[in-house]
């Protein structure tokens, strides 16, 4: 079982959250990619840009937030933050 733990966060406020379970054989990545694609359809969000420095916190700390540069679309909260929280 998979599960990634996402939430919005404005002014230091959480402002919604959600948790996605991914029970299949795919790869790591292919799960993360899976649950990011259902957060981004649940929050009614264009999938984050992956940067450089996501990608490197997100090996060191299996987290990582997308702010405003990771999207194409003008964004109301200040960050969407997730989290691997069950592997």
């Amino acid at each position: 079982m998979f599960r990634l733990w996402a939430k919005e966060f404005k002014d230091n406020r959480m402002l919604r959250d959600t948790v996605i379970e991914v029970d299949n054989d795919d790869t790591r990545t292919h799960k993360i990619f899976h649950a990011i694609d259902e957060v981004c359809h649940e929050f009614d969000l264009s999938n984050p840009i992956w940067l450089d420095s996501n990608i490197d916190e997100f090996k060191r700390h299996a987290k990582t937030r997308f702010h405003q540069d990771n999207f194409v679309d003008s964004i109301e909260f200040d960050y969407l933050e997730i989290h691997i929280i069950e592997e």
